[in-house]
């Protein structure tokens, strides 16, 4: 199994609906105190810009200006988090990249 770490550069390609499967009963994600008028869970599209090496998770903690990167914060388990433009500058450079 890989390593965990940021694998590829992706971009939110819609805004927030609502998750259709938390309203189907026959649905593991079902939760029955989501309502149509007031849902519970909220999902985005997002759509995959490009691939990347995966550049793991100890090397980027071992970047002191990325201590504070969301998917670093203790008990994340979010496949895909949001990253700030100085922590965007830091990892860029070290995917070897030159995008801002």
């Amino acid at each position: 199994m890989p390593s965990p770490g940021i694998v590829g550069i992706a971009r939110v390609a819609s805004t927030p609906y609502p998750d259709p499967t938390q309203f189907d009963p026959k649905s593991p994600y079902y939760d029955a105190k989501s309502k149509a008028d007031e849902p519970r869970w909220l999902l985005v599209d997002v759509q995959v810009l490009r691939k990347t090496r995966n550049l793991t998770l100890p090397e980027l903690r071992a970047n002191d200006a990325l201590e504070d990167l969301v998917v670093l914060r203790k008990g994340n388990r979010l496949s895909i988090t949001p990253v700030e433009p100085q922590h965007w500058r830091v990892i860029s450079k070290l995917l070897g990249n030159s995008e801002r």
